[in-house]
């Protein structure tokens, strides 16, 4: 008698691991409607995931987190935000914070550590506080107005962050600021939202990916120790905030927000084309050649999407391609989720349907750095570079 082989460890884990995804999937899908309605962040959801490790899924396993890859980081990422997406829109920038972390040259060590250990003991979300009223997107350019000036105690900062996703359950913040130095340090100050001189003004109050919670952050002459500045470099010889496997991590796991928004509009509109059976029809609407053809151009949009970021998080995908990556799948999920609009018409509208929501939340993807325009430009450019190169 033989007996029957037994799976790896591997694959058990890997199967625990997607089954507790498509669990939680359901579950956050469940009350998405209410953080929608109210803009309220999602706190019981981060309970939810703190409760199985997901928070510090990209600490290293050293200090008590998952050590997770991008295809595991990008796996939890699109179940998350299949249910609820602007929790996992805050948990994309907590994973893009922590990857690279304990590899920073210039954090201080102690810092390193306690800030992941508090993901992993506590919960603790951070992420980087970039945009301001007057600037707007650093990605474009121009120094920010938001100063750090030197003292004897340490650094005080003093400015105003807006569209600061996470805000208010955040418990550090990455400040993007500068010195007052005739060379100004231009780059990160780390920042205890706990730290007197902090708050947050309710401002976000947008149609889509509303719960999380994207106010604005008033720093008023906040005291941080001097070692706090971890990441800065005199703004005549400025460093990359992000460097290439950064920006490749960032498009993938933003791009798998919106995917997975575009997966549930499909799977609402599968559905109600199966329910719906008008009396002069006789049949459901799925029996319909029109409606099996919007569904199989959704599908496809979604197969393009699958097959681009499967690649990408396995390291088939250059990281100079990461913006043209961002480009495709948004530009595709949007589409997807216009095509169920269309198909369901007044239905799909409706305040009552999780569809309308999917819309408005898809569209958001739009304004992610970096931008259509932005993309676009940058790769015609390349294209006139490369062919410059060639004839010199």
């Amino acid at each position: 008698m033989t007996s029957s082989p037994q799976p790896s460890l591997r694959s058990v884990e890997v199967a625990q691991f997607d089954a507790l995804l498509e669990r939680l999937s359901a579950e956050l899908a469940a009350t998405a409607h209410v953080f929608d309605e109210s803009g309220d962040f999602p706190h019981a959801n981060f309970k939810r995931l703190h409760e199985h490790g997901l928070i510090a899924l990209t600490v290293p396993k050293i200090l008590g987190g998952g050590g997770a890859s991008l295809p595991q980081a990008r796996k939890a990422i699109s179940a998350i935000a299949k249910g609820e997406p602007s929790t996992a829109l805050i948990l994309v920038m907590q994973y893009l914070q922590h990857t690279r972390l304990q590899d920073s040259k210039t954090w201080p060590q102690h810092l390193r550590v306690q800030v992941a250990e508090d993901a992993v003991q506590n919960g603790a979300l951070i992420n980087a506080l970039r945009v301001e009223p007057d600037l707007g997107t650093p990605a474009r350019g121009g120094l920010p107005a938001t100063t750090a000036v030197r003292t004897a105690e340490g650094w005080r900062i003093s400015g105003r962050k807006i569209y600061s996703t996470g805000s208010h359950g955040l418990s550090w913040f990455s400040v993007w600021a500068r010195s007052d130095d005739a060379d100004p340090l231009v780059g990160t100050w780390l920042v205890s939202r706990n730290s007197p001189g902090v708050s947050i003004i309710d401002t976000w109050d947008h149609l889509g990916m509303r719960a999380t919670c994207s106010h604005e952050v008033v720093f008023d002459n906040v005291l941080v120790p001097l070692d706090h500045a971890v990441s800065v470099s005199p703004w005549s010889a400025p460093q990359p905030e992000l460097d290439a496997e950064g920006f490749l991590w960032m498009a993938v796991l933003l791009s798998s927000v919106y995917d997975a928004v575009a997966q549930a509009a499909r799977d609402w509109l599968v559905s109600w084309l199966e329910e719906r059976q008008p009396s002069n029809l006789g049949a459901a609407l799925a029996t319909l050649p029109r409606f099996q053809e919007t569904v199989g151009h959704i599908d496809t949009l979604l197969f393009a999407n699958r097959s681009l970021l499967d690649a990408a998080a396995e390291g088939h995908t250059p990281a100079a391609n990461a913006a043209q990556l961002k480009y495709l799948v948004t530009h595709n999920a949007i589409r997807a989720v216009e095509l169920a609009i269309e198909a369901s018409g007044n239905p799909g509208l409706s305040r009552h349907s999780p569809l309308q929501r999917h819309y408005r939340d898809v569209l958001c993807s739009r304004v992610h750095t970096p931008q259509n325009d932005a993309v676009l430009q940058g790769v015609g450019k390349a294209v006139f570079a490369q062919r410059q190169k060639e004839r010199t």
